[in-house]
């Protein structure tokens, strides 16, 4: 390879010659902005000198720094697509549980809802025993003060009807006797009804 350099640099050393020769049979304002020849051909040998380095060293690691990065990017590009597909699937649990927790939630207000109403029922149940209950007991009562005033009236009854007797008979009867009497009276009184 170096041989091919020099021997380029050579042909175009004497192409540049023969330019130049040229050129300056022709003075004109272009050989102002060509370099020397001698300059030209140093910064050619500079530049192959350079490139050689640079392709033999530089290259390379570059290429290694740039397959690092696709590699590096390429494994946060994978990371990425798992921990998208991970969060769709996270996702996709959250919106279950959140579903059977929406579900369970409607299970349990209706399970609190027939309790209240079992409660209700148990409530007004209990209130109607109760209420019966005391309806019997106020009953009882009613019957045994309708037998205590029953028997209050019996002895005001005898005790006016005996006042009556003595003054109608004029004398005293005996208490037994008179008793019997106004029993047997009431009673009367009693089956009529």
């Amino acid at each position: 390879m170096l041989s091919m350099l020099t021997q380029a640099m050579f042909l175009f050393q004497e192409e540049v010659e023969q330019i130049s020769h040229d050129a300056e049979e022709e003075v004109s304002g272009i050989q102002l902005l060509l370099p020397h020849p001698d300059e030209l051909i140093a910064g050619l040998i500079a530049f192959v000198i350079v490139f050689f380095f640079v392709w033999k060293w530089a290259v390379p690691s570059l290429n290694k720094t740039l397959e690092a990065r696709q590699a590096k990017i390429r494994g946060e590009y994978e990371a990425a697509e798992d921990a998208k597909v991970e969060a769709e699937s996270l996702l996709g649990d959250y919106q279950e549980q959140l579903s059977g927790a929406k579900d369970e939630a409607a299970g349990i207000v209706d399970d609190a809802r027939n309790a209240g109403e079992q409660v209700k029922a148990d409530i007004v149940a209990r209130a109607e025993t109760e209420a019966e209950q005391i309806k019997e007991r106020a009953h009882g009562e009613i019957t045994g003060e309708r037998e205590r005033v029953s028997g209050e009236l019996r002895r005001q009854v005898a005790d006016l009807s005996l006042s009556v007797a003595e003054k109608v008979v004029g004398d005293s009867l005996d208490d037994e006797r008179q008793r019997e009497l106004v029993d047997r009276y009431i009673d009367d009184l009693g089956g009529v009804h």
